[in-house]
């Protein structure tokens, strides 16, 4: 059987009723799309929507103030809830463990 009739769980012997695997049934073909030239145009406008002054390491700087921020001035009960959050792995140690660094 050929990969494009092989059974599948629901259809243990390849024949779909009313398509896939009757003799009747249209032969499938190969369908590729190649999105490299779309892909490289829409990477194109957005360095040009960022503009030639946009510094990405700047913006990294911002997001960690940012974030540091969000983190800043927990209470027992938030910086535990915190903890707990790092130690388990859902959010990244930072600085020396306390929310605040």
């Amino acid at each position: 059987m050929d990969p494009h009739t092989s059974p599948t769980p629901h259809d243990p012997d390849g024949t779909l009723p009313g398509g896939a695997g009757r003799p009747d049934a249209p032969e499938l073909v190969d369908f590729t799309v190649d999105l490299t030239a779309h892909q490289v145009l829409r990477q194109a406008q957005v360095l040009a929507a960022l503009g030639p002054d946009w510094d990405p390491i700047e913006a990294m700087r911002g997001e960690e103030a940012a974030t540091a921020l969000l983190y800043s001035g927990l209470d027992e009960e938030q910086q535990r809830v915190y903890d707990d959050l790092v130690a388990s792995g859902v959010l990244p140690r930072r600085g020396d463990g306390s929310a605040a660094a």
